[in-house]
């Protein structure tokens, strides 16, 4: 069967996030959303398909054919939306199918032998000729990304649910004067990763995932979940439940419910809540996001450059990638930082602030 996982107009949402990477490279729990799709399909041929201008670089992190359209009519064909979060318990049909949720289009598979004689150049065509030729199904129970905020609500069971394919071993090395309050089988520990002496480790919320080459320094407080991936360092840190950081990452001060996707820098003292980091970000000390309205209403922020209602009562800040944030920057609940921005001030910035801005955020 070939396996096609494709991008829908859905990726606009999810900006700043997705300007400089494909919406199957978001991360949720302790791998990507196209790291979920391969695992659950293992043993398939994998085809990624992306904006055009993505390609250059996507094609450096994504071991598959990126927009290449290859369909012999002997091989059965599932197209995948790269906006789904697929669990472990998901399964796919056997049999041509379109699965639904609430009106998007999540998969369809349809016979190879159907494509016969037709010539396709992109998966949104295949969609068009057969999504109402084929029966479909409300797949209840599925998790679609479809703004920034989801892919935090959703971590924490994310990060568990890797963590059942992983299983729990310790393969670095978790000091005797380590703390582990909570059950010890819902620790993994990956090769060349050490665990200092006065570190706690907390699961009893959830488990804990220490990647290969990780390092975690005395005095840090790491709660479950948690998906700590290769060659972080946990500086100390006060890590709360529901945080996934990506390779290279560097925590201190406060974290809780939080995504990382990889390479950022938050070193020092300062809260950071209910957010996704982007990559090569820094954020300087004291940097601090509310992730709570005074009034306890639900946060507005801005998608695609619309102020949205969230209905969420938490919702903290989302950080486009190459962002520099100064020492005591101020972020007020839901606000949006676009990607290479460079904002300082000491003072609260706007709700919105877009790419390539300097200062304080207005420019």
């Amino acid at each position: 069967m070939r396996v096609i996982v494709f991008e829908d107009e859905g990726y606009k949402n999810l900006h700043p996030l997705t300007l400089f990477r494909p919406v199957f490279e978001l991360r949720c729990g302790f791998t990507l959303l196209w790291e979920k799709i391969v695992r659950k399909l293992r043993g398939e041929r994998f085809y990624f398909f992306t904006r055009d201008y993505l390609i250059p670089t996507a094609k450096r992190r994504i071991p598959y054919p990126l927009n290449q359209m290859e369909l012999p009519p002997q091989e059965d064909v599932l197209l995948v939306n790269g906006r789904l979060l697929v669990e472990e318990k998901l399964s796919f049909p056997e049999g041509e199918e379109t699965g639904m949720k609430e009106g998007e289009i999540i998969y369809l598979r349809v016979k190879g032998e159907r494509l016969r004689g037709k010539e396709y150049t992109r998966p949104q065509e295949i969609i068009r000729d057969f999504q109402d030729k084929i029966p479909y199904r409300e797949i209840t129970e599925a998790k679609v990304i479809r703004y920034p905020w989801d892919l935090v609500n959703y971590n924490g069971e994310a990060i568990k649910d890797d963590f059942q394919v992983l299983g729990s071993r310790v393969e670095g090395e978790l000091s005797p004067q380590a703390v582990v309050i909570g059950d010890r089988d819902l620790i993994f520990v990956g090769k060349g990763a050490v665990v200092h002496p006065l570190s706690a480790l907390d699961t009893r919320e959830g488990p804990i995932i220490i990647d290969e080459d990780v390092e975690i320094y005395p005095t840090s407080h790491i709660q479950g979940p948690c998906a700590i991936r290769k060659g972080s360092r946990i500086v100390g840190g006060k890590v709360r439940e529901g945080c996934s950081f990506g390779p290279v990452s560097m925590v201190g001060g406060e974290v809780e419910e939080t995504i990382f996707q990889g390479y950022a820098n938050k070193f020092h003292e300062g809260f950071i809540g209910h957010s996704y980091i982007g990559e090569w970000v820094n954020l300087g000390a004291l940097c601090t996001n509310s992730d709570l309205k005074n009034t306890y209403s639900s946060v507005k922020v801005y998608v695609n450059g619309e102020l949205t209602n969230s209905r969420e009562l938490k919702v903290g800040s989302f950080i486009g990638d190459h962002a520099k944030l100064g020492i005591g920057t101020l972020l007020n609940t839901g606000t949006v930082i676009g990607a290479g921005s460079n904002v300082f001030g000491g003072k609260m910035l706007p709700k919105f602030v877009p790419s390539f801005s300097w200062g304080e955020g207005d420019s």
